[in-house]
């Protein structure tokens, strides 16, 4: 049986569902998944990687890898790659990813895609598809050779298991080139919103919301569905939310269960960011909006009108 080397993306002491997708995904397809778990403090969490289906979890616990360097990173999936002779490995997308990943193919002469939202296998390769082109054209991309490297767009596949006793080994931490340096930068983040990337409900509010007292009150539905708080660009542009909110080409990829685009036009470049949804539905006042195109629900109408009726259902709802 193949083996796979999944790289565990960690968040707040927690393995991020990507990794789980990733997890699952690779006994579907009838791979051996083990994990490369690298950070400080995380050893606890193998237990959660395998019983989601790895097989080995390979542990380097050091708090030098609080914040690591991609190119520890790189070195640790070298090493965990080789003892459990994975003839792929595959990442989530993250900061740390979309420089490891292709170092990590360059250094083993493998073959490299990233963006995957499907993968299947094609003779003696594998065969992914990824959206190009704002979603206006899907790539087929043929990895070959004797080991190929991946990172998925994260919602592409659908996570299960539980926790269960893991079989690990520690990896030693690499050194750090003493050339470069970390510097911390304190990041102010949205307190006690649900992360875009975890949601299976995200609330996107456009530019139809106005003014900021409309993007708060856009908020309230995603508060009371206890969803996820996107943006588009425009309101990014216009201060009202942070870049972190952004869903779309230049912003967050996301595929929840459920997508409510509130007051969003939906220019092509928005629709990239949020395709891989499952179900979308549309409130607009115009009703030649881009965004109905997609929508398999929509209300023509004034966000400022309907929000209320539909806040208030789900108040009666609650009860």
């Amino acid at each position: 049986m193949a083996v796979v080397l999944i790289v565990a993306e960690i968040k707040n002491g927690e393995v991020r569902k990507p990794t789980l997708e990733l997890l699952a995904q690779a006994g579907r397809l009838g791979l051996e998944a083990h994990a490369l778990l690298a950070g400080a403090g995380v050893s606890t969490l193998a237990d959660t990687l395998a019983g989601h289906g790895a097989a080995k979890v390979y542990v380097s616990d050091d708090p030098s890898l609080k914040t690591p360097f991609p190119g520890q990173i790189t070195q640790l999936a070298d090493t965990a790659a080789g003892k459990s002779s994975a003839t792929m490995v595959w990442f989530s997308p993250s900061e740390v990813s979309r420089a490891a990943a292709p170092a990590l193919a360059a250094r083993k002469g493998g073959s490299y895609a990233s963006g995957l939202n499907s993968l299947q296998a094609d003779g003696a390769g594998w065969t992914g598809t990824r959206q190009a082109m704002a979603t206006k054209v899907v790539q087929k991309i043929k990895l070959s050779g004797p080991f190929q490297v991946m990172v998925f767009s994260s919602g592409a596949f659908e996570a299960g298991g539980a926790p269960k006793a893991a079989q690990t080994e520690t990896l030693p931490p690499p050194p750090v080139n003493p050339q470069l340096s970390l510097k911390e930068v304190a990041v102010e983040e949205q307190k006690g919103e649900v992360d875009l990337g975890e949601a299976r409900v995200i609330v996107t509010v456009g530019r139809g919301a106005k003014d900021p007292d409309g993007v708060a009150f856009v908020k309230k539905l995603a508060d009371a569905l206890g969803a996820g708080y996107g943006s588009t660009r425009a309101v990014v542009d216009s201060g009202w939310r942070p870049h972190s909110s952004q869903v779309g080409q230049t912003g967050r990829s996301v595929a929840p269960e459920i997508y409510l685009a509130v007051g969003v036009s939906g220019a092509i470049q928005h629709l990239a960011g949020m395709s891989g949804s499952k179900k979308i539905v549309a409130v607009n006042k115009d009703p030649e909006a881009p965004i109905f195109s997609v929508a398999d629900y929509g209300v023509v109408g004034d966000l400022f009108k309907v929000l209320p009726v539909w806040l208030e259902e789900l108040g009666r709802l609650k009860k």
